[in-house]
């Protein structure tokens, strides 16, 4: 799945995300085990809020970095198995860990622009 538009899509996400330095950030994860059939109900869920202070690529583990005041989230690129844009200043990530277990992450720029 991930072809060179795809993973141009993920860069280019990253290589923008300093426009939304300063915005309140809500970061939505869930755990699941079935993709095909995803229900909220056997998902766990979290949701985490604040600042975006800066982003990074580390290359020691490939990892994609964001991190406010008491707050630090990585999404691992080489896991990243679906991204899109679901509205303005709004995206998903989806990572496979395994066959059945998949991480999805949402996040929310309230972005002033």
């Amino acid at each position: 799945m991930n072809t060179d538009a795809f993973r141009q899509d993920i860069i280019s996400f990253f290589e923008h995300i300093d426009k939304y330095y300063g915005s309140k950030t809500e970061i939505t994860e869930g755990l699941c085990t079935d993709m095909e059939a995803l229900d909220a109900n056997l998902t766990t869920w979290n949701l985490s809020e604040f600042e975006l202070i800066r982003s990074a690529y580390r290359k020691n583990g490939e990892k994609f970095m964001m991190e406010g005041s008491n707050m630090y989230y990585e999404i691992s690129a080489d896991r990243i198995a679906n991204f899109k844009q679901l509205g303005r200043n709004q995206f998903e990530f989806i990572e496979q860990y395994s066959a059945t277990v998949f991480r999805i992450t949402k996040i929310r720029f309230h972005y002033k622009y």
